[in-house]
């Protein structure tokens, strides 16, 4: 998750999610065992932690997420010099994940954007501070 002051993806030359004030990205992946659970808790944390300025959350501010699946996020790079992404969970069961998040964080009233789960997408943003937490589940 990156607190930034904008984000956007773009997916073959046109903008599919993007937000163009002060919020977060959450780049999100998914492992084999991740399921409603982890969802729940995943969402709630970009929802609640209170790294925006101030000491304040994206609740507390009504910032918007911009959210954008991101199976690298597993990459095993300890042997070799080529990663593998066997802890990524596949698409079939990764997606409605991804999915469960979004509609999680929209049912707190967050507004949402989103990238183009699968798609080959440019990612693009200011990162505020920098600021960047790593959330497992």
């Amino acid at each position: 998750m990156q607190r930034v002051t904008r984000a956007s993806v773009t997916v073959d030359g046109e903008v599919v999610g993007a937000i163009g004030r002060p919020g977060l990205l959450a780049l999100v992946g998914a492992t084999h065992d991740d399921g409603p659970e982890q969802v729940a808790t995943v969402a709630r944390k970009i929802a609640e932690l209170r790294i925006l300025r101030g000491e304040r959350s994206a609740s507390d501010e009504g910032a918007p997420v911009l959210v954008v699946s991101q199976f690298t996020l597993y990459a095993d790079v300890r042997k070799g010099r080529r990663p593998t992404w066997n802890a990524a969970a596949p698409g079939p069961v990764a997606e409605p994940l991804v999915d469960a998040v979004v509609a999680d964080l929209r049912s707190r009233g967050l507004e949402v954007a989103t990238g183009r789960f699968g798609a080959d997408m440019a990612v693009e943003l200011v990162n505020d501070g920098p600021v960047t937490i790593l959330v497992e589940a």
